[in-house]
């Protein structure tokens, strides 16, 4: 049991505003680094096809833990899967802008399935804090360039909540 609360200790929950916060009947289960990208787009923008944006595809990203171990994947959904089969699919709740002005928002996300027996399949909420870039180019996104993708780097911290341990 010793063992068991000396590992809990080490991983706190982030310090976050009110509307990252998860329900008080949460615990935190896991705590994993991610390191990858975030995939755009170049499209055209909704209602003028004259002009262009890029626009988000999708996360990929390993995770590692606080030894940086990789045993969960990141990808479209947004979808996080362990390697030991277990999986959740989260949809977001709320966001809030990056105290780096370079970096992508920082969320609160809330499971909506979750698969296997696994280290994610009693997870309920997930928090997306501490991200550094990831944001789309400012550039580069015109009719001749259309349909192509660009890969932007990124890393956060993902806080993964249950109801039970």
């Amino acid at each position: 049991m010793p063992q068991l609360e000396a590992a809990q200790g080490a991983i706190a929950s982030p310090q976050l505003p009110e509307n990252l916060k998860v329900p008080p009947n949460q615990v935190l289960l896991l705590k994993q680094r991610a390191t990858g990208v975030q995939i755009y787009e170049c499209k055209a923008k909704s209602g003028n096809a004259n002009q262009f944006e890029w626009t988000f595809v999708a996360p990929e990203a390993r995770l590692l833990d606080e030894q940086g171990k990789n045993n969960i994947k990141h990808y479209a959904g947004p979808t996080w899967e362990a390697n030991d089969g277990s999986k959740v699919v989260g949809q977001v709740k709320a966001s809030f802008d990056s105290p780096s002005p370079n970096a992508i928002p920082w969320l609160l996300l809330q499971a909506k399935s979750n698969e296997g027996n696994g280290i994610l399949s009693k997870v309920t909420y997930i928090q997306r804090a501490d991200t550094v870039g990831g944001k789309p180019p400012v550039r580069g996104c015109d009719q001749k360039s259309a349909g192509t993708q660009k890969r932007v780097n990124y890393t956060s911290d993902y806080f993964f909540y249950g109801t039970t341990p």
